[in-house]
Parts: structure tokens; C-alpha cells; sequence
């Protein structure tokens, strides 16, 4: 726990939250500024900052309960799809310092774009460039 969290906040019950699921390792629920209706945030109840500071067992736990719950959260709202997302570092926008990820419910028509509108200058990149960073990502994975 990180006394300055406020998702270490709502785990300790010290912040109420509309929980929508919990088990041991996991916490869901509404964000209180949601993009859409039934927006749900999903959390490690550890204190880890990015998803590289989550152990493994804790990443895939996570990522169990986003399986489980983003079709309950577009069935509870009668969404046509959803977007799951995660700011991975305040460079990508996150504004927490707790790991979490976003479900966020879609709906025909509703203005919003698709993971690749996040970036509006995508790089162009020579074949060689391509060939240098996936074997760098090769390399950093051995």
C-alpha cells in the first residue's frame, strides 16, 4: 500500500468506490469520471507502479479478471464493444501511479476512436528499423 495512492485509498475502504468485482488479488470498479457508461477500472490490490513492476502471477490475475469482466460490463450497459486500455507511465498518460486498466464500453456512433487514434504522427519506418527494434524487443525478453 502507498499511503499517497488513491487506489491504495479505495482498496484499504478509506475512499468508497461502486465495486463491481473483488477477489483476493483484484479489485473492479466504476470510475467516478467515466468516458462512457459503465467505464470500469481494474486494479492489482498490491501497489505496483507499471506493468513492469507487477510480479507475474499478479499481471496474469489482472488480466483473468479483465477476461471475466468485460463482457459483464458491455452486457450490464448494452454496449455494441468496448476498448480495454492501460497507461503504462505518466509519458502514456497515466495519471494514477497504480497499475489499472480501463474497460471502457462502446457504442455505435459514440465519437470515440480506436486504439490507433491515440497517436496522430505515426512514425514512418524503413524495413531496417523495423528488423533493429524487434530484435531489441527479442533481446529484452531473453
Amino acid at each position: 500500500m502507498a499511503d499517497d495512492c488513491i487506489f491504495c485509498k479505495i482498496i484499504a475502504g478509506e475512499i468508497p468506490s461502486r465495486t463491481v468485482y473483488e477477489d483476493d488479488n483484484v479489485l473492479a470498479f466504476l470510475d467516478v469520471n467515466p468516458l462512457t457508461k459503465g467505464h470500469t477500472l481494474v486494479i492489482p490490490k498490491a501497489h505496483h507502479q507499471t506493468i513492469a513492476d507487477l510480479p507475474a502471477g499478479l499481471g496474469e490475475a489482472v488480466f483473468e479478471a479483465l477476461y471475466h469482466l468485460t463482457p459483464a460490463v458491455e452486457q450490464a450497459v448494452s454496449a455494441d464493444g468496448s476498448n480495454i486500455g492501460v497507461n503504462n507511465g505518466t509519458a502514456a498518460g497515466q495519471e494514477v501511479q497504480h497499475v489499472h486498466a480501463h474497460i471502457v464500453p462502446r457504442f455505435e456512433g459514440d465519437g470515440g476512436g480506436a486504439v490507433h487514434s491515440i497517436i496522430r504522427t505515426m512514425p514512418e519506418l524503413t524495413d531496417e528499423e523495423f528488423d533493429d527494434i524487434a530484435a531489441g524487443i527479442r533481446a529484452a525478453t531473453d
